[in-house]
C-alpha cells in the first residue's frame, strides 16, 4: 500500500528506555512506520533516516536527509501558520515556528516516541550523553513553556526527527502539504498562539521592564559559524548574550538571562500586581513555596506555577534556575530565582523572591 495511511497496533512505550534495556543494535525500523501511521514506498529512506554515522555496517547516514528535513519541516510548519493565522505579523509567526520546531521541542518529540531506540549506532559515549538527558527531557514534555528555549537538548534527537521528516518528504515526491498531514501528529501538542499569550514571554517582559525604568533596550545579532548570537544591550551596555541555530531562540535565551541578572540585583519584577496585606515577613527560604501557596489561596489567585528556566553543568554538578508564575485578574506575576544545585531549592528561591517583591513593590 504505497503512500497510504494504515492502522496498526501501538508499539510499546519506549521513551523510558535506558542503556540497560537498549543494546547498540536498534529496534525494528518498521515500528517507526506504525508511530508515523505511514508506510514507506522506499524502505531505504527509512533505513537511512535511522542510521547514525557511527554505525560501521551502514553505507549511508541520516546527515543528508537531516539537511533537507530541517528546511522542509520548517517550510511545512510556516505554511501551516500562514494559513491558520492570517492576521499574525512575521515576528509572531516566527515565535510560533520556534516554539514548535526548535531543537528542544524536536528532542522532546524524539524522547516521547522513543525514536532513539530505532537508530543504528555504535557509540557508547553517544548513548551515555543521550540517556543522561532523558529524565529532564521527559520532565520538560509535561512542563515546557510554550515559547521553548529552556535547554540545550542533544542535537542528535532533533536530527532524528528532521531526518524522518525528510524521508517522508522525499517518499511523497516532495509534497509539503502531504508531509505536514503525515507528520503533524508526531509533533502534537502543537503550541498555539493562545498558549504563547497565556505565558509571560522573556522578550516582552524585558521590554516592559526597560520601558518602566526609562531604559533603552536593543538586541544585536551576529552569526558565528552555524549559530546566531543574540546580545542584549541596555543603555548601550552589554547585559547578556546567548546563541542558537535559530534567531528567535537565541533572542529568548538572551532576554531570559538579562531578566535573571536584573532580578538578582533588584529582587523585584515589574509585572507585580496586588497588595502586601497578610504577607508574613518572617519566613525561611525552605518554606517559601508553602508560604506563597498560602498567600495565593488567601488572595484567591491561581496556584503558583514553577518552571526550570536554566539547567547548566554536567549531570553530577547541575545548576538550576527556576521561575514562578501566578496568573491573576490583572496579569501574570513573574519572578526568576537564584541559581541553586537542586530543583527544589531553585523553586524555593523563586518563591522567596516573589514574596519579597510583593513586600517591596510600590503599587498604585
Amino acid at each position: 500500500m504505497d503512500h497510504d495511511f494504515f492502522i496498526a497496533p501501538p508499539v510499546p512505550d519506549l521513551h523510558v528506555a535506558s542503556p540497560s534495556t537498549l543494546g547498540m543494535e536498534s529496534a525494528e525500523p518498521h515500528a517507526v512506520e506504525i508511530i508515523l501511521n505511514y508506510r514507506f514506498r522506499d524502505k531505504q529512506l527509512l533505513v537511512g533516516a535511522l542510521t547514525h554515522p557511527s554505525y560501521a555496517g551502514g553505507s549511508v547516514s541520516y546527515q543528508r536527509l537531516e539537511f533537507i528535513g530541517d528546511a522542509a519541516l520548517g517550510l511545512a510548519f510556516s505554511n501551516y501558520v500562514f494559513l491558520t493565522y492570517p492576521e499574525l505579523e512575521p515576528g509572531q509567526m516566527s515565535l510560533l515556528r520556534a516554539a514548535n520546531i526548535s531543537t528542544e521541542k524536536l528532542a522532546r518529540v524524539a524522547v516521547k516516541h522513543g525514536l532513539y531506540a530505532f537508530v543504528k549506532r555504535n557509540s557508547t559515549a553517544l548513548d551515555d550523553m543521550v540517556f543522561s538527558m532523558f529524565p529532564f527531557l521527559a520532565y520538560q514534555e509535561d512542563n515546557a513553556v510554550s515559547y521553548g528555549g529552556l535547554m540545550k537538548a542533544p542535537k542528535i534527537l532533533a536530527d532524528i526527527v528532521e531526518s524522518l521528516a525528510a524521508a517522508v518528504y522525499v517518499d511523497v515526491n516532495f509534497d509539503l502539504q502531504r508531509l505536514w498531514v503525515i507528520f503533524r501528529g508526531l509533533l502534537e501538542p502543537i503550541v498555539t498562539l493562545e498558549d504563547i499569550q497565556q505565558q509571560p514571554q522573556p522578550v516582552t517582559l524585558l521590554f516592559e521592564f526597560c520601558q518602566k525604568h526609562g531604559k533603552q533596550l536593543d538586541f544585536v545579532f551576529r552569526k558565528n559559524e552555524s549559530k546566531i548570537i543574540a546580545s542584549v544591550y541596555v543603555d548601550g551596555a552589554l547585559v547578556a548574550s546567548a546563541s542558537s541555530k535559530q534567531k528567535e531562540i537565541a533572542k529568548l535565551s538572551a532576554a531570559r538571562e538579562a531578566l535573571h541578572k536584573f532580578s538578582q540585583s533588584i529582587h523585584a519584577s515589574e509585572r507585580m500586581f496586588g497588595t502586601n496585606d497578610g504577607i508574613d515577613t518572617n519566613f525561611e527560604n525552605g518554606g517559601a513555596k508553602q508560604k506563597l501557596h498560602d498567600l495565593c489561596g488567601k488572595k484567591k489567585w491561581a496556584n503558583p506555577n514553577y518552571s526550570i528556566e536554566k539547567d547548566d553543568g554536567p549531570p553530577h554538578k547541575k545548576k538550576y534556575v527556576c521561575s514562578v508564575k501566578i496568573p491573576t485578574a490583572d496579569g501574570v506575576l513573574y519572578m526568576m530565582g537564584d541559581e541553586k544545585s537542586r530543583v527544589k531549592e531553585a523553586e524555593n528561591s523563586a518563591a522567596s523572591l516573589m514574596i519579597r517583591s510583593l513586600q517591596e513593590a510600590k503599587f498604585p
